[in-house]
């Protein structure tokens, strides 16, 4: 593909990415996956100008003005941050060989007033500096405080690629061995003693490591989760929004193959993806079941049985924005709010399932209060007979040491977040059942 090609496609896809509603990575997939004709170079290039054009969003937005697009984002983010000169840009604008169009007379004077300004020195508003929509701005900043310039750079940063390896099958020595095999250099994460972190991209499905069930692909935050679930075979676990089944696999590895595991969700569509992954796993412990309503059966059947009861529940989203940016301009308070009575639908179904000192344990991929914090101490008006249990002392059991520093809040918490733990944005409560 030509310059101005590549240029044309990119451009096309963020139209596609701002008109439509499923996440970036899956319209940037499906959009490659049609067209057989771009090469890996291309399609390496292609994605870069994506995500750099969708980081900068809001600063973009700014030094074009009042109406931008696509197109614009585009053409700025060449010349400002790329630094690609007038005259390349009019060579790839041509309009010939699958090119742009080429550039308007508007274009062409806005090309005139972006010269005049430098994208790394303007002074933007605090919201457009940071790449977030005003008002999660606000909620963030008195989240964080005098730390929140600092952690919004995190989630604004490229994401790494972690895996996690399948102990069931193999240990990480041997994993980063067969990786090497087929030339992609691992090096073990910090916090979860079974991740390894891959610094490049990588095509890993067509590894060895992955076909043959080694690895799975799961952020070192998730795996993290999934651990201090603390089971083992003959707990009875519920994964009760199993989703494709990430932390199912990995409850599976923890309880050795044993049971009783049982994955649940709402989302058939991903629910039936657990199955091809448990085969290539060697996982034989997993029950899956397909939640149709709120009022489900399998709620009765499975009444007060369960010492763990795990409710990752649906979220924002915002702990991931550094893979997903797109979807922080998706997000509507309203939006917020809907995740919000789900969690708290979920939270109280959940705690039916359990027995008598039977844990719930509650994560998010946010790092908003409301999803978070406010669920538990909502849910603890609600459920009294609930207690949290300190992750500190989870921690010390399940992994033999002391969480690192700036992993625990002080109320007993997880929390995780992209700048000061290079990981995924998380939140995880453990809530001990008392009595009926």
């Amino acid at each position: 593909m030509t310059p101005g090609a590549r240029i044309a496609s990119a451009i096309e896809v963020l139209d596609k990415i701002e008109s439509n509603c499923a996440p970036s990575e899956d319209i940037i997939s499906s959009y490659v996956r049609g067209r057989r004709y771009i090469g890996s170079k291309d399609r390496k290039a292609i994605i870069t100008l994506i995500f750099k054009v969708i980081r900068s969003k809001s600063r973009l937005d700014w030094l074009i003005g009042e109406p931008s697009s696509a197109r614009l984002r585009v053409l700025a983010s060449l010349f400002l941050i790329d630094h690609v000169s007038i005259a390349e840009i009019n060579a790839c604008f041509s309009g010939v060989a699958y090119s742009p169009t080429k550039l308007s007379k508007d274009e062409r004077e806005l090309l005139k007033i972006l010269n005049l300004k430098e994208f790394m020195n303007e002074d933007y508003p605090l919201h457009v500096e940071v790449e977030t929509p005003k008002w999660l701005t606000k909620i963030l900043l008195n989240k964080w405080g005098e730390n929140f310039k600092y952690e919004m750079s995190g989630l604004n940063e490229r994401a790494c690629i972690d895996l996690r390896v399948n102990t069931l099958k193999c240990n990480c020595t041997k994993a980063i061995e067969i990786l090497k095999k087929d030339k992609i250099h691992a090096n073990s994460t910090n916090l979860s003693p079974i991740g390894l972190r891959v610094m490049d991209r990588a095509n890993l499905q067509s590894t060895t490591a992955y076909k043959a069930g080694f690895i799975e692909v799961q952020d070192e935050g998730s795996q993290i989760i999934s651990a201090l679930v603390d089971t083992k075979a003959n707990i009875k676990t519920i994964d009760l929004c199993a989703g494709g089944g990430g932390k199912t696999l990995a409850l599976a590895g923890l309880m050795k193959d044993g049971g009783p595991l049982i994955a649940c969700d709402t989302d058939f569509k991903r629910l039936k993806n657990i199955k091809p992954r448990t085969k290539r796993a060697g996982v034989t412990n997993v029950t899956i079941h397909h939640l149709t309503n709120e009022n489900d059966n399998f709620y009765h059947i499975h009444k007060n049985s369960a010492e763990r009861v795990l409710a990752d529940v649906p979220c924002s989203g915002s702990g991931s924005w550094r893979r997903a940016p797109m979807q922080k301009w998706k997000l509507s308070e309203e939006r917020l709010n809907n995740f919000i009575e789900v969690q708290r639908r979920i939270l109280l179904q959940a705690s039916d399932l359990l027995v008598n000192g039977g844990r719930l344990i509650y994560s998010t991929c946010s790092v908003l209060p409301g999803e978070n914090e406010y669920q538990i101490d909502w849910f603890i008006q609600e459920r009294p007979n609930f207690k949290v249990l300190p992750i500190q002392s989870i921690w010390n059991k399940v992994f033999e040491m002391d969480p690192p520093l700036n992993t625990v809040e002080a109320s007993g918490y997880l929390s995780l977040t992209p700048k000061r733990h290079n990981t995924d944005g998380f939140f995880c409560a453990v809530l001990e059942k008392c009595n009926n």
